[in-house]
């Protein structure tokens, strides 16, 4: 929606094409920050997702103070977010960073499996449904049929299922089915919520884990709300910065090694088919500046 209003502001002040990105990446950081009440995490979220594996230096300002307004204005509307807690974390070990490493692995891999089945549900109504309204239309009768038999639980964003998975052990199925109902849903035709979908699907797989993975449910809970969400978006700096802004900063070194290795494991796989890669996973420079750098 930010980022919706923004294009038309541009469009309305004849922006070049540079300034109209900029004016885009402050929308978003803005409406990211403060829809979660993570202002630097939308900020940086911004400037990552926009062009993956660079950073754009002229849009930081911009991104910033957007961002920082944008909770500010929400917070003088009354406007409360939700708080999700991590009681305990267990001190740093050789143990707890290989689970959080396997947790990783296993982050991405839903991460890369929730993007690749949206992509293909989309093409699948495309190619099979070739009037565009109908597609909604059948998507929503599947969606209602499914909620008549397996109750509300898995529609809307699931916050309530999210607060559940922070505290106590949740249905381990509901990961599955929350990817399986958010990707008909967005795969028929019916835009807009993916994000919080995500960190559902996250909370609810890393409560899973905690079936097998001897650390506390929270914790897992808690990687998985900002790790499979940094699969999904190719944005591992801002999911860990949102993390610490959420759960505090205690958590950052396994939130970040989550989400590192949840982007590295899913791929150039995105939610966003827009997403540009200014730099590919598997090396650190182009040949060009690889030449550069050697010459210095």
């Amino acid at each position: 929606m930010s980022g919706a209003a923004a294009d038309k502001l541009g469009s309305l002040c004849r922006l070049s094409n540079p300034d109209r990105r900029i004016i885009l990446i402050a929308a978003v950081a803005a409406g990211f920050g403060s829809v979660f009440g993570t202002p630097l995490a939308g900020a940086v979220f911004a400037l990552e997702f926009f062009l993956t594996g660079r950073l754009k230096y002229d849009a930081l300002f911009p991104a910033f103070a957007a961002a920082i307004i944008g909770e500010a204005v929400t917070g003088l509307w009354g406007v409360s977010h939700s708080i999700f807690v991590i009681p305990k974390i267990p001190p740093i070990s050789w143990q707890t960073i290989l689970y959080s490493i396997l947790c990783g692995i296993v982050f991405g891999t839903c991460a890369a499996l929730f993007s690749k089945s949206l992509h293909r549900v989309t093409s699948l109504f495309k190619q099979n449904i070739k009037f565009p309204p109908l597609r909604p239309f059948i998507g929503g009768i599947v969606v209602a049929t499914a909620a008549w038999f397996m109750g509300t639980r898995y529609l809307g964003l699931g916050i309530p299922v999210i607060s559940e998975a922070f505290l106590g052990p949740v249905p381990r199925a509901d990961f599955v089915l929350k990817i399986l109902f958010t990707v008909i849903t967005l795969g028929a035709g019916f835009k807009g919520g993916e994000v919080t979908p995500l960190f559902f699907i996250g909370a609810a797989l890393g409560n899973a884990l905690a079936w097998f993975v001897p650390m506390p449910v929270a914790l897992l809970a808690g990687m998985g709300f900002v790790a499979v969400f940094s699969g999904a978006t190719n944005t591992p700096l801002a999911c860990t910065i949102m993390a610490m802004e959420l759960f505090g900063s205690n958590c950052g070194v396994y939130v970040a090694i989550a989400c590192v290795v949840s982007y590295l494991v899913s791929g150039q796989n995105s939610i966003y088919h827009s997403q540009l890669v200014g730099e590919p996973k598997n090396r650190l420079f182009s040949e060009d500046e690889g030449k550069k750098y050697s010459d210095l």
